[in-house]
């Protein structure tokens, strides 16, 4: 049985699909807490090897700087969840593949590893078009772990829709 919000999921992730093929644009991912729920989400659409070239599933901090040249003391020094961590996310993942826009996904879940400057539901977020700089948010989501990583992944695939919009 489908739910509303996969319903609303697999609009959006067309909507997303339909925008870059009118564009020529093709996209690649960096996910963490997300686990390659976006990817699942637009790869579900059919044709969508036309627009989405990878994802790039980097859940540890030494997949981070391993997969994407994320510098481990900008991990050190910001957190895995951090502004900066997403924006060398989508640099690496614009760097390792030909990919023309990259989004990036990094949060804490839940229910465990929240903090007072973190707390659980704190997600970033960047969404970068290659030959320009990341744009990155810090949103905070409520509800338990499912709640929190399908508010991302809506987020993120809504968002990149207006990356897209302001940039032609």
């Amino acid at each position: 049985m489908t739910s509303e919000s996969d319903l609303k999921l697999v609009s959006l992730a067309g909507g997303v699909g339909m925008r870059l093929q009118q564009h020529g644009l093709t996209l690649v991912l960096a996910e963490s807490c997300t686990g390659g729920w976006v990817a699942k989400a637009l790869t579900d659409i059919p044709g969508s090897s036309a627009w989405f070239d990878r994802g790039f599933i980097t859940y540890s901090n030494a997949a981070k700087q391993e997969m994407l040249g994320v510098n481990a003391a900008s991990i050190e020094q910001w957190g895995a969840v951090s502004e900066q961590v997403v924006a060398a996310m989508t640099n690496g993942a614009l760097a390792r593949s030909s990919a023309d826009v990259a989004i990036a996904v990094s949060g804490i879940a839940g229910p465990g590893g929240g903090s007072a400057e973190k707390p659980v539901g704190t997600v970033c977020f960047s969404w970068q078009l290659r030959s320009q700089e990341p744009v990155v948010r810090r949103e905070y989501f409520s509800g338990d772990r499912e709640a929190v990583r399908l508010q991302s992944v809506f987020y993120a695939l809504d968002q990149l829709l207006e990356v897209l919009a302001a940039n032609g």
